[in-house]
């Protein structure tokens, strides 16, 4: 009897030794010590705006030292200037319509009578809100757009996972702002005729969820400072 208990005892040992050389000392069943993921999520996108502003110095200082030497006419930089208009990076001042949307809050309720209790999903901004916006101000005129901080161009995609926007390599919470230079009563009236948005409207009015439209003055738009390189694209048959 006592020699099984020795061995009880010593099998216990070495489970205790083998957990504290596992945890190294610390709490095995804590994740304190582990990165969390929202950790490395800021961390990724501090990185990623770093480098964007870096690429938009090395992309200014080549665009002057092109200008300087490249021996090009004025006419040549006068194309060039309003390719870079169109294309999105070349900053851009005008009138501005500024669009905010953002969550309910968690413990919201029905604010119109007979509406049923908000499921988790009705309470926070979706892709196609924020895409319902957008459409709407380039139907309206919108020489250039800016969600949050970043312009948009031809090829940037409104992404969203759960409750935050992925734009162009970075993550976003809301609230969301989307900002657009044009003529403001064309934006206005592009956001009323949008059938999204009247939808998107009903659960603002139901649940509480926010939409501000101010008029924002004369505003600047910053140049899209990424890659402009197409990964995938179909040729079309010119007739």
């Amino acid at each position: 009897m006592r020699v099984l208990s020795a061995g009880v005892f010593a099998l216990a040992g070495l489970i205790f030794w083998t957990s504290f050389d596992t945890a190294k000392g610390v709490d095995i069943r804590s994740d304190d010590p582990l990165p969390k993921l929202s950790d490395n999520i800021r961390a990724k996108n501090a990185q990623n705006e770093k480098l964007d502003k870096s690429l938009a110095d090395v992309r200014s200082d080549v665009d002057r030292l092109t200008r300087q030497r490249g021996g090009l006419s004025p006419a040549e930089r006068a194309r060039i200037d309003a390719l870079g208009k169109a294309a999105g990076t070349s900053p851009l001042t005008g009138p501005a319509l500024e669009v905010t949307l953002d969550d309910a809050p968690p413990n919201a309720t029905p604010l119109v009578p007979g509406v049923p209790d908000p499921q988790p999903n009705d309470l926070v901004i979706h892709q196609q809100d924020l895409q319902a916006v957008v459409n709407a101000l380039w139907q309206g005129g919108a020489q250039g757009i800016r969600v949050m901080d970043q312009r948009l161009i031809a090829t940037s995609a409104v992404r969203c996972v759960g409750n935050t926007l992925i734009l162009q390599g970075r993550v976003y919470s809301p609230p969301y702002r989307i900002t657009a230079i044009g003529d403001r009563s064309r934006l206005r009236k592009a956001i009323d005729a949008s059938p999204a948005i009247r939808n998107y409207l009903q659960y603002v009015q139901a649940y509480g969820l926010g939409w501000k439209v101010t008029a924002a003055g004369r505003t600047t738009l910053p140049g899209y400072t990424g890659s402009v390189d197409l990964r995938y694209a179909t040729p079309v048959d010119q007739p």
